[in-house]
């Protein structure tokens, strides 16, 4: 297994064992088998001052209004990131008319390569979600909006080709910007957009 592919199951087992914890404690599991949206409203999300692709400030009052799935990642990721965009991608395209009520919000968690600029390059690629919120900040910002999402971050290796490992699920907030659930990584287009349309109900 090549250097690459062992700190990607690293992250995921870390990413796996950090949710795990945090669903139990945001009943998670009780709220999945009931059949509904999660309660755990006080354990993922809050405030956050970043600045969007086009360099304008913004805080947590992006996510009013709409449904939002949240992800952590940056543009410098080889597989985990990418491949999450992509489903994403096709799942607001599967949502049909409902499309209109939900966003993307990619949060970099690199902020010493992910300038506005590289993140608006980046989510440029036409598989990814339209219309997509990018945000990134100041390497404290870019903590602080990390630590109130509950995501796990850490730069692995040097030079310019580091890499960063980092929690691989998304977050769905509701149109008041309150956690509803998580879409966990490697889960199909067709189930995340059955998520997404469930919670919307």
């Amino acid at each position: 297994m090549s250097r690459r592919n062992l700190i990607l199951v690293a992250a995921c087992v870390v990413g796996l064992i950090l949710m795990g914890a945090l669903a139990w404690r945001a009943g998670v599991f009780d709220g999945q088998r009931a059949g509904g949206s999660t309660s755990g409203t006080a354990l993922v999300g809050g405030p956050f001052q970043l600045v969007d692709q086009n360099g304008k400030p913004v805080d947590e009052k992006i996510l009013k209004g709409k449904w939002s799935a949240v992800f952590f990642g940056f543009t410098y990721c080889p597989d985990v990131c990418p491949t999450t965009m992509q489903v994403l991608g096709a799942a607001q395209q599967q949502l049909g008319p409902k499309a209109d009520k939900f966003q993307v919000v990619f949060i970099s968690v690199d902020p010493e390569r992910d300038t506005p600029e590289q993140i608006k390059t980046y989510l440029s690629n036409e598989v990814f979600p339209k219309g997509t919120i990018g945000l990134t900040g100041t390497p404290e910002q870019v903590a602080a909006a990390a630590k109130a999402y509950r995501v796990y971050y850490k730069k692995n290796g040097e030079g310019s080709d580091y890499l960063i490992d980092h929690s691989t699920p998304a977050y769905l907030m509701n149109p008041k910007g309150q956690f509803d659930r998580v879409l966990p990584y490697g889960i199909s287009p067709e189930e995340t957009t059955r998520q997404i349309a469930d919670a919307m109900r």
